[in-house]
């Protein structure tokens, strides 16, 4: 029987990659804002595994623990959580910067993490076999200038990561933290608000990451021994040296 993975912010980069790579071998429960987005991917995947989608927002307390509760019994069984779903807002110093853009990216990347996983860790605990794979960034583990409040948001789940660890480590559920560099995605499109130029700026002069290596981390990590527990993992592109230093041609 395959396992059942809950993916948010599955309608684009990471998580829709994640999707793909993993919807051969597991059943998926998938959410997104997007319902059109949603309903093609669950097009697309259904032809290899049994597809469910949730649509919410994870900054909406009610909507996401609702969510939860509207699956059948059947998709209860959740064996793996992939807390993806985050964004960035500006890239401005602290004393400028908008303070709904620096509400959001704490709405978003940090308590919606936390509705989340509050909502499916009682589901994980019946499982064998559980896991749960938090999205952190480089920014959670160095902070960078004109980034404070997104670097502080991914700190955030830096922390969570190894908080739950500790505390369902009697519940035999493992938790892995995934911290990417530079993967060319939807983010800087989002983070410059729809500035195309400004976003494509970003990965000119070395060949970022794609959705699908951070994919294809996930499914390494999913895919060792029971007894294997890999924590924390940061990946780059080969150009990407640290949070801020690359190098470009």
């Amino acid at each position: 029987m395959k396992r059942t993975v809950f993916i948010t912010g599955a309608t684009s980069g990471i998580g829709m990659a994640t999707a793909k790579k993993l919807a051969p071998n597991y059943r998926l429960i998938l959410c997104g804002r997007r319902q059109d987005r949603l309903d093609e991917i669950e097009e697309e995947l259904s032809k290899l595994t049994e597809v469910k989608t949730l649509q919410f927002d994870v900054r909406d307390k009610t909507a996401v623990f609702g969510a939860v509760e509207s699956l059948e019994n059947d998709w209860k069984t959740i064996d793996i959580l992939i807390n993806n779903a985050g964004n960035a807002h500006g890239l401005a110093s602290f004393d400028e910067a908008d303070l709904e853009d620096l509400e959001a990216m704490i709405d978003i990347n940090v308590k919606g993490l936390i509705y989340v996983s509050k909502a499916i860790i009682p589901l994980l605990k019946n499982s064998s076999n559980a896991h749960i794979i938090n999205l952190s960034s480089i920014a959670g583990k160095e902070v960078y200038p004109n980034g404070a409040t997104y670097c502080a948001s991914k700190a955030a789940v830096e922390s969570l990561s190894k908080g739950m660890r500790y505390d369902l480590l009697p519940f035999g559920i493992k938790v892995s933290n995934v911290a990417p560099g530079a993967v060319e995605t939807e983010f800087s499109l989002v983070r410059f608000k729809g500035d195309q130029d400004r976003a494509e700026n970003v990965y000119k002069g070395y060949e970022p990451l794609a959705g699908e290596d951070i994919a294809n981390t996930i499914e390494y990590l999913l895919n060792q021994p029971e007894h294997v527990q890999i924590a924390d993992v940061t990946v780059f592109p080969k150009a990407q040296a640290s949070g801020a230093v690359f190098f470009k041609k």
